[in-house]
Parts: structure tokens; C-alpha cells; sequence
């Protein structure tokens, strides 16, 4: 588990090709001796195992992985947020993420107001659905709160602190991101649904069953 408050922007050494899946390089922003393999790291939002700290951190991303996120895209150079898993103790700054990442957004406005920059970004509706206003995402890996959903997407506002510690200072319209919905939500819309399991016995939580829990 992760809190979406990334610890820095590390730096993409190599990207190695590993069949249909790939070996990511990164110089991390911390000590590498701090390193411990198999430890969890969220790059860009998406959760990785550490396989090898020599000369970097090296991470293995599966096709399903390169398949569902932006990590593909990535390349020698390329700056990546970095945050290392919670430990139990730890204050919860942010929210609860898993570093599943639940689809790709496109930002489809930038604009200054104030002092921050607001983003406006679309996802696909299936996954907008569980975007409330007020309510917990992480784009990047960051944790942020939404101000306002619309039927196409969601917008957000990113103060200042933020973007100059984190790669959303670089992102830019039409550009694409990792997207986390609330994790929470997630658990409450899927038993909510009401589908149809092998015994033939509704699935879900139906009304009845919510009002007999007293709700």
C-alpha cells in the first residue's frame, strides 16, 4: 500500500526489452544502499518489485502492466515519480492507494488559477463512474482531490508544493496518465453489484440485504 505522496522523481537509466515484458532501470532519489529486494515501489502510480539494486533500481514490468499503463512510454531519461510502500506507523498524508492503476486518462485542459494549475482529464466512463467530487484519486501517483466530475472526466487543481516536486509540472494537454480511483470506492461499487454467480444465487448486496444490515 502506498499514501500518494510521492518521496521524489527518480531518473529512467534503461528500459531492457524482456520478451513481452520489460526491465526497467531507475536511479531512485535516495540511496541505493537503502534498497531492499523485494520491496514495493510505486513508479508513476504503478506498484513494482525491486529485483536488483546494482547501478539502480531494477524493476520488473509484465506485459499487463505495460498493456494498462503509461509505463510502455518510458525511456532513458525519463523522470518517473517515486514512492516507497507505507510501513504500519507511518501518518497517512495522503489516502490509501494500491498502486493498481485503473486505467489511462488524457488531460484535456491546463490552465493557471491563482497560484496552482488546474487539469482537467477524461478516463473511460467505466471508471469515471467511481470519481466522486471531494472525493480521493491519484494521477501519477499522486494523490489529489477532485473538484468537479462532467460527464467526460474530472478536474483537479495541483498547488504549487506539488508540482515542483512531483512530474506533473512536465505533463501537458493531450498528454496521457496513470489514473487510481479511490480504492475504497471500488470495493463498495463492486459489492453493490448485483451479477449472477455459478450456484445461480443473486450476487451482490441488494436493498433487502442492505436494509436487514440497517441501512
Amino acid at each position: 500500500m502506498f499514501t500518494g505522496l510521492v518521496e521524489g522523481v527518480g531518473e529512467v537509466l534503461r528500459v531492457r526489452p524482456k520478451g513481452p515484458d520489460a526491465v526497467l532501470v531507475i536511479r531512485p532519489p535516495w540511496p541505493l544502499d537503502q534498497a531492499v529486494l523485494g520491496e514495493s515501489v510505486a513508479v508513476n502510480g504503478a506498484c513494482l518489485t525491486v529485483t536488483a539494486s546494482g547501478g539502480g533500481l531494477s524493476l520488473d514490468v509484465s506485459a499487463e502492466t505495460l498493456s494498462r499503463t503509461t509505463l510502455g512510454r518510458l525511456k532513458a531519461g525519463s523522470p518517473v515519480n517515486l514512492e516507497r510502500a507505507l510501513k504500519l506507523g507511518d501518518r497517512l498524508g495522503g489516502h490509501l492507494v494500491s498502486g493498481h492503476v485503473d486505467c489511462v486518462g488524457r488531460i484535456t485542459a491546463k490552465e493557471k488559477v491563482g497560484d496552482s494549475i488546474r487539469y482537467a482529464i477524461s478516463i473511460p466512463p467505466e471508471h469515471l463512474r467511481l470519481v466522486v467530487e471531494k472525493g480521493s484519486v491519484t494521477v501519477e501517483g499522486v494523490s489529489l482531490t477532485v473538484n468537479a466530475v462532467d460527464a467526460q472526466g474530472f478536474s483537479l487543481n495541483i498547488i504549487p508544493h506539488t508540482m515542483a516536486g512531483t512530474t506533473l509540472r512536465l505533463a501537458a494537454e493531450g498528454d496521457s496518465v496513470n489514473i487510481e480511483t479511490d480504492i475504497i470506492g471500488k470495493y463498495v461499487a463492486r459489492l453493490l453489484i448485483r451479477d449472477e454467480p455459478p450456484s445461480g444465487d443473486g450476487g451482490g448486496l441488494t436493498r433487502d440485504v442492505l436494509a436487514k444490515m440497517g441501512f
